[in-house]
């Protein structure tokens, strides 16, 4: 357990040493480091940081809500007003083994989208774009008198562009304020798995590499990666995995016909706690996200909080 712990500990600060580098790294470029368009609130918002998996049980199918408050300017000037925008997202998803070595992965996201302006108010809503992910066991561990448990899982994937995307909205302070991003969409992902006794820890890292869409924009590539330490409680048929994380999103510049949209890179850095009841084939989950730091669109985009609620069957 202590050395589970001190791996945990370790790992929140090579994230947090990684992150300050990152943005030492970008000091000079403070105005062309984040965005005027970031793909961190409506059209991506399907997994990623969030995460592809349950703490509880490795293979479900089930329905996922995740909401998402932003505040932005509504303009560009520093005296703009601020607007509040708010993305709600119910998503089916599941992971399903289709043999004893992999699993299918689906994301199926249906979006809510609002903002409230100072003379109106804007909404869409409608279908996503769809992921889905294949992950392969590359290795685990055999023996069960072991005391660590290691799991390690490699996959790929794609994303549909299901999602109607609109060019309208580039140019507003966030043009994520889509449904989809018009794009084919490609995605790698790495889980590790590490369990002791009752403790465990869940490590995920994906890259999407983004596509040009039929109206000539891209959005940048986006890297997220996310840490989560859990603990299983056993009550009669009853088990509780309380939770508790990090987690991020990295975003390269966008591309209007092939060249880069000015402050479009970025970076958000959350922490994360959350808590699941499984009880026979059922279980349902609460998480939250908070920011811990972010840079978006130079301070005229700010994310306030992420909830996230799920119920899933067992498989």
């Amino acid at each position: 357990m202590k050395k589970l712990l001190i791996l945990f500990l370790l790992l929140n600060q090579t994230v947090n040493a990684q992150f300050k580098n990152l943005l030492s790294d970008q000091s000079s470029l403070t105005d062309a480091y984040f965005l005027d368009d970031c793909d961190a609130c409506g059209c991506s918002a399907s997994g990623g940081s969030m995460g592809f998996n349950s703490m509880l049980s490795e293979k479900f199918i089930g329905v996922r809500y995740m909401y998402q408050k932003y505040q932005s300017r509504d303009g560009v000037f520093n005296n703009s007003p601020w607007i509040d925008e708010n993305f709600n997202t119910v998503q089916l998803w599941g992971r399903i083994p289709v043999s004893s070595k992999m699993d299918v992965m689906v994301l199926a996201p249906y979006h809510f989208l609002n903002r409230e302006k100072m003379t109106d108010s804007q909404s869409l809503s409608g279908l996503g774009d769809i992921t889905l992910l294949t992950f392969y066991n590359l290795h685990q561990t055999q023996n069960d008198t072991a005391t660590f448990h290691h799991k390690i899982l490699v996959g790929g994937g794609i994303k549909v562009p299901t999602g109607v995307f609109n060019n309208k909205n580039n140019g507003s302070i966030n043009p994520s304020f889509q449904l989809g991003t018009g794009s084919w969409d490609y995605n790698l992902a790495t889980e590790y798995i590490v369990r002791a006794n009752n403790f465990g820890l869940n490590t995920t890292l994906s890259y999407v590499f983004k596509t040009e869409n039929h109206k000539n924009y891209k959005f940048g590539n986006q890297f997220n990666y996310g840490s989560t330490l859990f603990y299983t409680i056993l009550v009669d048929q009853l088990q509780l995995v309380p939770q508790i994380g990090v987690a991020g999103e990295t975003y390269q510049a966008n591309q209007e016909f092939k060249e880069d949209v000015p402050y479009t890179k970025g970076d958000i850095f959350f922490g994360k706690l959350g808590i699941e009841a499984g009880y026979r084939k059922f279980s349902a989950g609460i998480n939250v996200m908070l920011p811990i730091n972010q840079n978006l669109t130079g301070g005229r985009v700010e994310a306030d909080y992420r909830l996230a609620f799920n119920i899933n069957y067992i498989l």
